[in-house]
């Protein structure tokens, strides 16, 4: 038995050559439909997309429309009144909540025996809330300072300021505290001790 190839032009397995070839043919006609398949589908969602985005204009145009409407029918003096009214109401409601008992528990657990008191005048403001300002007479300039790093502290008030600082004739220094009074942020006060500051 030969185990020669004696012939001229040698055998090559060509199956093998085949196979690869047939392999790389199934994948690109695979990759070719898998492209296809693709394109399909985003070309659908392109059109979905394209008429949800017309849906959308018609819809801003239709509520622009509206709107203009009910600009042009607006009675701004009207609407002037109605905002004055809702403004006054809120600083009512502002006044009705308004704790004094808690304002000056807060006061009296936050005075230094060398400060004393001459007036209190709470306020409403639209935009910063419950506005205090507190009148004070001190021997030294240092007792409004504590005064206001111990009300500061206690957490009720926030950007306090001593404006109006002026001397008296008997030498005491008279200041007008002033801040946003915001109760809720501070830890509820305690009514001092008699004595105890």
């Amino acid at each position: 038995m030969l185990k020669h190839n004696l012939a001229t032009r040698p055998f090559y397995n060509a199956r093998a050559v085949h196979a690869a070839l047939l392999l790389v043919t199934v994948l690109v006609v695979a990759a070719g439909a898998f492209d296809a398949w693709e394109f399909l589908q985003l070309r659908g969602t392109r059109a979905e997309l394209q008429a949800r985005i017309e849906n959308a204009q018609r819809r801003t145009l239709d509520l622009r429309g509206r709107a203009a409407t009910i600009r042009a029918s607006i009675n701004t003096a009207e609407l002037d009144r109605t905002i004055a009214t809702v403004e006054e109401a809120n600083a009512l409601i502002g006044r009705r909540v308004f704790s004094w008992t808690e304002l000056l528990n807060h006061i009296e657990n936050t005075l230094p025996d060398s400060v004393r008191i001459t007036a209190i005048r709470p306020r409403f403001d639209r935009t910063d809330g419950m506005i205090v300002a507190v009148v004070v007479v001190a021997r030294t300039v240092d007792g409004i300072n504590t005064f206001i790093e111990k009300l500061e502290a206690a957490g009720a008030f926030a950007g306090l300021l001593s404006r109006d600082e002026f001397v008296n004739e008997d030498g005491t220094i008279q200041a007008a505290i002033e801040g946003r009074y915001v109760p809720a942020a501070g830890r509820a006060p305690a009514p001092a001790k008699a004595g105890a500051r």
